[in-house]
């Protein structure tokens, strides 16, 4: 997986949680790391279409719209 466990707990901890089960904890990690591989992915394709190689701050931006 891209984001590790320990920072999903991290994420979660300053987010309020005072206690995580490890379920929580597992499903959190699973949707985020989806989430990011597809911001990622549609940032790739914005960067192709693009004709460049290098993923730009505006790709990443946009992938997120």
């Amino acid at each position: 997986m891209y984001i590790s466990e320990s920072s999903i707990k991290k994420i979660l901890k300053d987010a309020g949680a005072v206690r995580i089960s490890k379920e929580a904890s597992s499903a959190f990690h699973e949707q985020l790391n989806r989430f990011a591989f597809e911001v990622a992915s549609k940032a790739v394709k914005l960067t192709k279409h693009a004709k460049r190689k290098t993923v730009a701050e505006s790709d990443i931006k946009l992938a997120f719209q």
